[in-house]
């Protein structure tokens, strides 16, 4: 029995690996296919990895190429700067030296520009407030720039500045007609025709008239002067050039006119009385009766 039973355990042992080795034939096409396959998956991602270096080792120079450069650039700029500075240096030494000389050359005429320039400011004030510049205005620029040099003034401007302290002398001196804008009472202006009396007065047929320097614009006073002080204006418009014409002028250039509009007038005066003063003049009338 036992014999038996071994007997067919050998048989057993026998068909299994005999269906074994049938299978494992079987399957070795296959395997060499995945083996093939993962051979040239291998080789296929060497060779990528082989690029993806490649790039790398590139970038890599392409960068220190760029840091070199850079650091080239800033040794550049680091020795161009030292040598600037050192050039800047020098060019104050040398600007210190030609300063120096040209004060020594200049001498006297340094004294002389500074004489110039202090008639040149002391010029424009007078000449701003000038009421010839009512007349011919803008005069006083060429001085404005000519006080405000900083170095030795041209030919042209000493004469600029003569021609301008003789112009205001004479024209100081001439009585002068002009069309020129006069700004009204209301605060309108309008176009009339100006009489200045030298550097005292502008007048016109209905009054004296106000010169404003600050704003540079004519005005009329707000209240006239009596009436026989305007006669006078009256009888300098009728009057010819070569003729004479008695007028009151204000040395002061307006100020006294300005206190004279302060001044009552006898009507001002009779109301100023009120109740009482209407009372008196009442009983100094019945008893003048």
């Amino acid at each position: 029995m036992k014999k038996l039973f071994k007997g067919f355990a050998v048989a057993a042992v026998l068909t299994v690996s005999a269906g074994t080795a049938l299978n494992a034939h079987a399957n070795t096409g296959a395997l060499d296919k995945i083996l093939e396959q993962v051979k040239q998956e291998r080789i296929s991602e060497g060779k990528i990895d082989k690029k993806r270096e490649q790039e790398f080792l590139s970038d890599r120079a392409d960068k220190q190429s760029l840091l070199n450069k850079a650091k080239s650039q800033l040794a550049s700029e680091k020795s161009r700067g030292e040598r600037l500075t050192k050039q800047y240096a020098q060019n104050e030494n040398t600007l210190a030296e030609k300063e120096a000389a040209l004060q020594s050359a200049q001498g006297t005429l340094g004294e002389m520009f500074g004489v110039v320039r202090r008639a040149a400011q002391d010029a424009i004030g007078s000449i701003e407030a000038s009421l010839v510049s009512a007349e011919k205005p803008g005069r006083a620029e060429i001085l404005r720039s000519l006080a405000a040099a900083k170095e030795l003034p041209t030919v042209r401007e000493l004469e600029e500045l003569w021609i301008s302290l003789q112009t205001e002398m004479t024209e100081s001196a001439k009585v002068s007609t002009f069309e020129t804008e006069v700004a009204g009472l209301d605060g309108n202006p309008s176009m009339k025709k100006v009489t200045r009396i030298g550097n005292f007065n502008l007048v016109t047929d209905d009054g004296y008239l106000i010169y404003s320097p600050e704003t540079k614009s004519i005005q009329p006073l707000g209240k006239q002067p009596d009436s026989y002080i305007l006669d006078g204006i009256t009888d300098l418009e009728n009057t010819s050039p070569d003729n004479y014409a008695g007028v009151y002028i204000d040395p002061t250039r307006g100020a006294i006119l300005r206190i004279n509009t302060q001044k009552a007038t006898l009507m001002e005066y009779f109301h100023q009385g009120g109740v009482v003063g209407y009372i008196i003049t009442a009983l100094l009338a019945l008893g003048m009766l």
